[in-house]
Parts: structure tokens; sequence; C-alpha cells
């Protein structure tokens, strides 16, 4: 489905009935990651959204520079539209980022939070500086980054082992315009900190981490949850937990919707 939002189309998915569940999918990913994760869902009486968001999937762009805050504003938007009051929320990586923002925005919508290979805290100067650079490679050729970035998100010794999921899931990040990748890492390196939300709210929270995330280094995202009631759940391998854990992944999710 489509909403024709300040004048771009946002895509989104409206699946089975009953308890609201949003999944937000990471940088250069879209709806579609969810594709094996969505049945088992929809199986246990589960209403499943999954939303492209700016600038990725069949989702336009609003600009140059796509904030977190401006990625959940039009998620909301999906959300108003479809007279949701009440949801959890899954977001993988960049997702997360975007599931927090909304979490601080509207934090009565979210009854519980799932952070895949996510973070609360904001980028350091080391990072913003590694987000200017892949900027730059973005503009020189932004198809040769996207192939070196989707391997480089998987534990070393996975490569090969997942090497077919990683030709899939490298075609459908090649479908990313220039404008949607650019936006989007301008956005994540000025995203704000916000272990608060981990801290103060009430609702239910869920970390998911990889022992071997190339992405997140794993003993800064512990730390973060330190003094919080985050739920930590950890797998042995890197930032692709729905698909380097697959099984176990899924059977943590299942568990998380009878929160």
């Amino acid at each position: 489905m489509i909403l024709d939002y300040k004048r771009i189309p946002v895509f989104y998915t409206d699946e089975g009935q009953g308890q609201a569940i949003v999944l937000l999918h990471g940088f250069l990913e879209n709806s579609s990651m969810w594709k094996n994760l969505k049945p088992h869902l929809i199986a246990q009486s589960c209403r499943v959204i999954c939303i492209d968001l700016l600038g990725h999937g069949q989702t336009g762009c609003l600009g140059y520079v796509h904030t977190m805050e401006t990625m959940a504003e039009a998620v909301y938007a999906v959300l108003e539209e479809l007279n949701i009051k009440s949801c959890k929320i899954i977001g993988h990586s960049m997702g997360g980022y975007v599931a927090l923002a909304l979490a601080e925005h509207k934090p009565s919508l979210i009854n519980s939070l799932c952070l895949m290979n996510s973070s609360a805290i904001d980028d350091t100067i080391e990072r913003k500086q590694n987000r200017d650079r892949a900027i730059e490679a973005v503009k020189q050729n932004h198809k040769t980054f996207i192939r070196l970035s989707i391997s480089n998100l998987f534990a070393p010794d996975n490569r090969e082992k997942f090497e077919s999921e990683i030709e899939a899931i490298r075609n459908e990040a090649l479908k990313t315009p220039l404008q949607g990748i650019v936006a989007a890492l301008e956005g994540m390196k000025i995203r704000s900190n916000r272990v608060h939300i981990l801290k103060n709210t009430a609702f239910y929270k869920m970390m998911i981490i990889g022992r071997k995330d190339p992405v997140l280094e794993y003993n800064t995202t512990i730390k973060q949850t330190k003094g919080t009631t985050v739920e930590i759940i950890e797998f042995p391998d890197g930032h692709m937990s729905h698909i380097e854990n697959k099984e176990e992944f899924t059977y943590k999710i299942l568990q998380l919707i009878e929160k």
C-alpha cells in the first residue's frame, strides 16, 4: 500500500489481525527483509505492519538529510492512517534509531520495543568521520559502496556460509537511490543520544546483540543498558541476526509478542 505523505509515496504492508507489530528495516534494506519473520507473527494472531523508511524501498526522499525524527514522523503518519493506537515495534539497526525517535515523540503509542542489532547512543566523533567518508564513497560510486557494505554486516566467518543470502540482500540494496543513501547517512550522523528512552520508559524493552557484530562494538552496546530494565539477548554472530541466527532470533521475537 502507498500513503501519499508530503507529496512523496510511503510504502507499507499491513497483514494479519490482532495486536499490531511494526517492523522497521535498517540502512540499505527495505520491508522485504521481514519476509521470513512475518508469517510466524501472523500465525500468532498479530497484525504485522512493515514500512519502507524514507529513501528506501518504494518510499520516496524528502530531502538531502533524513533525520531519525523525520523518518519517525513518516512512520507515525502510516500508523495514524491505519488507526493504530498501540503497538510493539522492532527496529533493525537504523530502524532501531527510528523506533527510539518515535518512542521519544509518542511514548504512549508503544507497549514494547526491540532494538535489533541497534543502539541508543549517538555517533562518536570517529563514527561521524566514518559517515563522512562513506558519503564521499557513495557519491563516487554508490553501487561499489553497497556491494562492499552488505557483506561487511556479517561476522567474518559467516560471509562464505551465507553467500547466497548476501547476494540477495545486495540485489535489494542496489535498488536504493543515491539520494536515499546519502540522506540516511547524514541523518544517522547527527542523531541524538536516546539512552534516556532505555532508562525512563515503562514499556518492555529488548536488545538483540551480536557478539561479533562488525558495526556495533559489543562492550559499548552492553554498557548503555546499565541501570535499565532492558532484556539483553545475545547471539554469537554479526549484525544480521535474522539471518545468521535465524531460528533463535525467530523464537525470541515470538517470546517478545507475549510481553
